[in-house]
């Protein structure tokens, strides 16, 4: 078999949920810029079925991400970054540790590719020194302006599909998220909050889902257990199944969390509660039209009421 030829370019983004999908504007971006080239993405195991899935990428490598000790992890990294030979990297993730593979990709390692990031020495880098008060997607419009990509789309998850016959969906229900990152509290809604939302929600006539990984399971079965008519699918559902499920929701309502970015990236209208822990400014999700993602701010989010929640939804409710 002969050896494939094509120019080759690196995109690196980790994570986590909420930045990969506001990263799908630029995956697609750079794709439209080397239609001809072999495109590998450097990502974590988590993300690696969906960044398949989007279709843009040749190759998918996951990141072992070596601790600071492991000279041998670090070690087989470089061998394998420098033996592919890329002609270009785009570090999405402009984090210090991806910056760092610049360093492994360098003299005497390697022989620096062309490099757009924030790493010291790149070729093309993102020199506005107020990029970090930059939402992720007008910071990365502007990283890749740098490299001469100009046209960047919003959150793209037109690729994505699922089969949800097996949930035997009602007519007429809502996506709920209560959870979160475990070891960030003060970022969720108290979860007596959502069960009375989602009783009121029941009593219209729009079933509730709640959404959720496994380790959120006993918050969201409480939940459930408090209004009648929710429905727990903790656990059960795919990132490809939630953005299946989102396609057909009435609305989506979520605390500041990865899953909310792929509700909110497919057009479903989508309500986000934010607390002092983190700024909708730099991170909030983005629909894919000129629709906005509706934001609650609360610096405690207990003070945040449900009535408040419920006078945020569309209209229709």
């Amino acid at each position: 078999m002969a050896a494939d030829s094509r120019e080759r370019i690196l995109v690196i983004k980790l994570g986590a949920l909420g930045d990969f999908v506001l990263a799908t504007g630029p995956f697609k971006a750079i794709r439209r810029a080397h239609p001809n080239a072999h495109l590998t993405l450097l990502t974590i195991p988590m993300l690696a079925g969906m960044a398949t899935a989007t279709g843009w990428f040749d190759e998918v490598w996951t990141d072992a991400r070596p601790s600071l000790w492991n000279v041998g992890g670090w070690w087989s990294l470089a061998r394998k970054l420098n033996g592919a030979r890329f002609a270009r990297v785009y570090d999405l993730q402009t984090s210090d540790r991806s910056s760092f593979y610049f360093r492994l990709m360098s003299p005497p390692f390697g022989r620096a590719p062309e490099w757009s990031g924030i790493a010291k020495g790149a070729s093309h880098g993102h020199a506005n020194p107020n990029r970090d008060f930059l939402h992720t997607v007008e910071r990365q419009k502007e990283q890749l302006a740098a490299i001469g990509i100009a046209d960047v789309p919003p959150p793209d998850l037109s690729w994505a599909s699922a089969d949800l016959a097996r949930f035997e969906l009602p007519s007429s229900y809502a996506l709920l998220v209560p959870g979160g990152s475990a070891h960030r509290p003060e970022k969720r809604w108290p979860a007596t909050h959502y069960a009375e939302l989602a009783g009121r929600l029941a009593s219209i006539g729009t079933v509730p889902l709640l959404i959720g990984a496994a380790a959120e399971r006993a918050e969201l079965a409480a939940i459930a257990a408090a209004a009648p008519g929710t429905r727990d699918l903790c656990g059960q559902t795919s990132f490809l199944e939630i953005i299946a499920l989102a396609r057909g929701a009435r609305f989506g309502v979520g605390n500041d969390t990865g899953p909310m970015h792929l509700i909110a990236a497919v057009g479903c209208p989508t309500v986000v509660l934010f607390s002092h822990a983190s700024d909708p400014a730099l991170c909030a999700p983005r629909m894919p039209s000129g629709d906005s993602v509706r934001v609650l701010r609360r610096p405690d989010l207990a003070g945040l009421m449900p009535d408040e929640v419920l006078a945020a939804l569309p209209a229709s409710v």
